[in-house]
């Protein structure tokens, strides 16, 4: 694990990143792909315009009805899907911890993971509060990953490959992938959820790198807290709606991030940028301060596709300038180049050692 101090100090805290946004609406262009690989190789995040996504407002704000309803559940009912060691299912407030080298005590938060749907059909246990929903919670995740493979598709014509070459590797016909579709629900600083909470120690979730290809954050205007480690070192408040006018999008611009994953095959090409979720000081200063709900999708490669870099001459130049040493990739792994003789990591390998140290899994389970 990294040493990033992951402690919620505001003095460490500097004014709010500015990241592009990226209109994804034909991803076929290779300007557009240009860009986003420039974007992807300098911060590791991005927004993608709303207004030429493949969701329209009542998508977005129906996943969230549906995350609100499931969290305010009775936690018996909860406790029916209880998070496995197959990432699928509840976890409760402070179950997972994503920096366990330097928090006091797991997230505050709670989250529910739908893993791959087969023929419409969820492959884990829903809650009662969700049973009657599985056909609209399907039709959000296939819309998830119709977005990600716009970004895969373009991200591959930034590095000068076949455009496939990432789609195909994510495509479930050819078998099961780790891809989770998540609700997030992290309560307010003064919720009796957070009564433990000590300031300038805790967070909602503790420092971390993504462990997929990339990632599709939505969230809502007035819930704050994500924040993202700069090369400088310290910590940057990334806005909900970037810019002034938040009315020039229908509902806020879908946040992207690039997961580990993307850093091995490009041997650390594109960043997979350690990243955090704070009780923001506005919140502990507001009299009305707002619960956060995000909607999260995690996109992942089939199980068996093996992480070696691609075939691009840009990963090659990149990684001549680096003397043809890569290093640590994100926050839980090494880069994508290999040692002569040593066997490539598989997709599914990578997930599983970090589920492991996240929820203190063993190996075998």
């Amino acid at each position: 694990m990294s040493n990033l101090s992951c402690t919620s100090k505001m003095a460490d805290t500097t004014t709010p990143i500015e990241l592009p946004v990226i209109d994804i609406s034909n991803p076929h262009d290779p300007a557009v792909g240009k860009a986003m690989l420039d974007a992807a190789a300098k911060y590791g995040f991005l927004y993608v315009n709303s207004k030429g996504s493949d969701f329209t407002v009542e998508d977005v704000d129906h996943g969230f009805g549906l995350s609100k309803k499931f969290f305010a559940s009775p936690a018996l009912e909860k406790e029916t899907c209880r998070i496995e060691p197959n990432n699928r299912g509840w976890s409760g407030m402070h179950v997972e911890t994503l920096d366990p080298d330097h928090q006091r005590t797991g997230d505050f938060k709670e989250a529910m993971n739908f893993g791959d749907f087969k023929d419409g059909k969820a492959q884990q246990p829903l809650p009662p509060s969700l049973v009657p929903h599985e056909g609209e919670i399907n039709e959000f995740a296939k819309l998830c990953n119709k977005t990600c493979n716009r970004i895969l598709t373009l991200l591959a014509l930034g590095l000068e490959i076949p455009e496939d070459f990432f789609t195909t590797r994510h495509d479930p016909v050819s078998g099961p992938t780790g891809s989770i579709l998540r609700y997030l629900f992290y309560p307010s600083i003064f919720s009796p959820k957070t009564a433990a909470y000590k300031h300038d120690k805790d967070v909602r979730a503790g420092a971390h790198s993504d462990y997929g290809s990339i990632t599709l954050l939505f969230q809502r205007p007035g819930q704050p807290g994500l924040e993202i480690r700069t090369p400088e070192g310290t910590w940057a408040p990334v806005p909900i709606v970037p810019g002034p006018d938040a009315g020039a999008y229908p509902f806020p611009p879908i946040l992207v991030n690039i997961g580990d994953l993307l850093s091995y095959w490009t041997d650390g090409l594109l960043k997979s940028t350690v990243h955090r979720v704070v009780f923001p000081l506005a919140e502990q200063q507001s009299p009305n301060p707002q619960d956060r709900y995000t909607l999260v999708y995690f996109c992942h490669p089939v199980d068996t596709t093996e992480l070696i870099p691609v075939p691009s001459e840009v990963v090659a130049r990149h990684r001549e300038g680096h003397g043809g040493i890569v290093g640590k990739v994100g926050f839980g792994g090494g880069a994508g180049s290999l040692v002569p003789g040593d066997k490539p990591l598989t997709a599914h390998e990578h997930l599983m050692s970090r589920l492991g140290a996240t929820y203190g899994f063993s190996k075998d389970e």
